[in-house]
């Protein structure tokens, strides 16, 4: 394997036109064409050799999303699970691979938790996203564990740069759901602000089918948001800036094991600064460093409840990052770069230890030239608790004509064993104890290797084709077969195509995201569970005058619940409108009808095959104000 890497190296390494001319970090956050998670810097899309997909706020209004999931649901290649209505657990498989194998990032900072390694998408509210970039594949050469599947990173929202600019958003839907919204935004040349606070309350729906009768209740959900971001241009070569988001509330949910009515009272925050310096026409740095915590107390409202009924997890963690840039000439560019973080676990379970740290090094070639293009990376990790990880990405694109390219990429992943996994207390029941831990776990890996092309056919019309493959060694699993205990045993082959299309089509801006997976274990055979193979999503909006009309049709494929490939579930399609109306230069209203057709599908399964509800036909009604200052 490390001749094999050597020699792609090599292949890889000579001679790239000139750099085209990227936009600064601030004017990337707004445009559509720009993307900076690829490869941490601020660059083109058509420059980026990773398969992204890219949401701006005009894409987050005009879509008129009330949860990250929804915009996520629109990339292709991505199921999204859930396992009831608002706020309810939701897990995200990109390109077939596990809900934890993909990082997720706010501004920067890593939100996962420490304890289970997933990120709680459904707390973050819409309200204060600026932007929401999509990597999809392996990308541990530049950010380390987890990114097997991909990045997502999530950018607050910014201010605009131009007077005072405030905002209000008012909304009433189905099931008593209620959302309030306001903020300012503005600045000046130099400096930009915003500041915005947001409540959303609904009753929800009831998660759980044929349950006992104490969770026959629908499942209430309230969240409230608060969001600062603050920059300023000392001069032409230094910006600083910070940014703040804190998402807290409760949220309800059924007991599947027995009789209860048990709550959440969440908090997902983050804060993060940052340090632009350009320090001649080569060499550009900038450094960050931020806090996030994840916490979660769980307890039970029905009377009698004892002690053991309540239990608390938060992860507390704070890291820092050096990104350097070096262009060497017209042709080469490094980036070298640094990060450190550190992960504390706060629970009101003993668990056998509660940090751990991790510090990464790593480098990254790029080459242009009119007649080819090459990306070579690596990185590498050392851990705390289980060592050194080395991880390599490169990427060879040839472009045909001016409209046309053609990548290929190899790209390495790893993700780094939870806390759980590794340090769990043992559990006893009538005088025996389980363990349910494993502190000799190793690392997850995957290696993928992806062909696209890329057609500009015309100047409001693109294709993004993409072919890969990706093989993961080590997974971690904990069943029966493995005593409960996690091991090292699954090993899993993903093949997958993709394709992204927009045009601009008798006036109608058409957006389409299709998915093919074939997501198997190498040892049984079986699909993976969760992963349909089979998505689609098409998004046609139009506008006349002051009015916008648009349409959704998202269609999934069948799939399983569980890795014996016994509880089979039903593909769906759902079809969903919205529309919008400027009824004067400040006031603008706004409408949406999801599930058109009220139809009864199901994402995930609980005891006994019992499948998790999901909302039928919602509507939501908005008014937005922005006055004139």
């Amino acid at each position: 394997m490390k001749l094999t890497r050597l020699a792609l190296a090599v292949a890889l390494l000579p001679g790239v036109p000139a750099f085209a001319q990227t936009p600064s970090r601030e004017e990337a956050l707004k445009l559509s064409d720009t993307v900076v998670s690829a490869n941490r810097v601020p660059q083109l899309r058509t420059q980026a050799a990773a398969a992204t997909t890219v949401f701006n706020r005009a894409d987050i209004d005009r879509l008129q999303v009330r949860s990250v999931a929804e915009l996520l649901e629109r990339v292709p290649g991505v199921n999204v699970v859930r396992t009831g209505g608002a706020g309810s657990l939701t897990s995200l498989f990109v390109r077939g691979t596990a809900s934890g194998q993909t990082l997720i990032l706010v501004d920067g900072q890593r939100i996962a938790a420490a304890s289970s390694g997933t990120s709680s998408l459904e707390f973050l509210s819409p309200d204060q996203i600026e932007r929401v970039e999509v990597v999809r594949g392996a990308r541990s050469a530049l950010y380390g564990s987890d990114a097997i599947g991909g990045v997502v990173q999530i950018f607050t929202r910014q201010g605009n740069g131009a007077g005072l600019n405030p905002y209000m958003r008012l909304g009433a839907g189905s099931h008593s759901t209620f959302e309030r919204n306001l903020g300012l935004s503005g600045g000046n040349g130099q400096t930009r602000f915003n500041v915005g606070a947001s409540l959303n309350e609904t009753d929800g729906i009831d998660a759980t089918r044929h349950g006992d009768s104490l969770n026959r209740d629908d499942d209430a959900y309230r969240n409230r948001s608060l969001s600062v971001n603050l920059a300023h241009r000392f001069n032409e070569t230094l910006e600083a800036g910070v940014s703040a988001l804190d998402q807290r509330g409760q949220i309800e949910y059924d007991d599947v094991f027995g009789p209860s009515r048990p709550t959440t009272e969440f908090q997902l925050s983050t804060l993060s600064g940052f340090v632009d310096l350009r320090i001649n026409d080569y060499w550009s740095s900038r450094f960050e460093a931020g806090h996030s915590e994840d916490k979660r107390d769980t307890g039970n409202e029905l009377s009698g409840a004892t002690e053991d009924m309540f239990y608390s997890f938060g992860t507390y963690r704070d890291s820092a990052s050096w990104v350097n840039t070096l262009t060497l000439n017209d042709d080469h560019q490094l980036l070298l770069g640094a990060d450190w973080y550190e992960d504390r676990l706060h629970s009101t379970i003993d668990f056998v230890e509660e940090s751990r740290w991790n510090h990464a090094g790593f480098i990254q070639h790029r080459y242009n030239s009119s007649a080819f293009s090459t990306e070579l990376g690596l990185r590498h990790d050392k851990n705390q608790q289980y060592g050194s990880e080395n991880s390599w990405n490169a990427a060879l694109t040839v472009p045909l004509d001016p409209r046309n390219d053609l990548i290929v990429s190899y790209s390495e992943g790893f993700r780094a064993p939870t806390f759980n996994d590794l340090y769990y207390p043992d559990a006893c029941y009538f005088g025996t104890c389980f363990s349910s831990a494993n502190p000799d776990l190793s690392p997850e890996h995957s290696r993928s290797y992806e062909l696209q092309w890329r057609n500009r056919y015309s100047d409001s019309g693109s294709l993004e084709l993409s072919i890969y493959r990706t093989d993961i060694e080590d997974a971690i699993v904990s069943d029966a077969s493995t005593g409960w205990l996690p091991y090292n045993v699954q090993t899993a082959r993903i093949n997958g195509f993709e394709a992204a299309l927009r045009q601009q089509l008798f006036g109608w801006q058409t957006d389409l995201a299709l998915g093919l997976i074939d997501p198997r274990d190498r040892d049984s055979g079986n699909i993976l569970p969760r992963r349909a193979k089979r998505t689609l999503s098409l998004d046609l909006d139009r506008q006349f005058g002051d009015f916008t009309i648009g349409a959704n049709w998202r269609a999934v494929s069948g799939r399983y619940d569980d890795a014996a490939n016994t509880i089979e579930l039903g593909g769906y399609g759902l079809v969903g409108l919205r529309g919008s109306w400027q009824a004067s230069r400040e006031v603008s209203l706004e409408a949406k009808l999801n599930n058109l057709f009220d139809k009864d599908y199901v994402e995930a399964t609980y005891s006994n095959g019992l499948g998790y509800n999901t909302e039928g036909r919602t509507a939501l009604f908005a008014v937005t104000w922005t006055p004139s200052l």
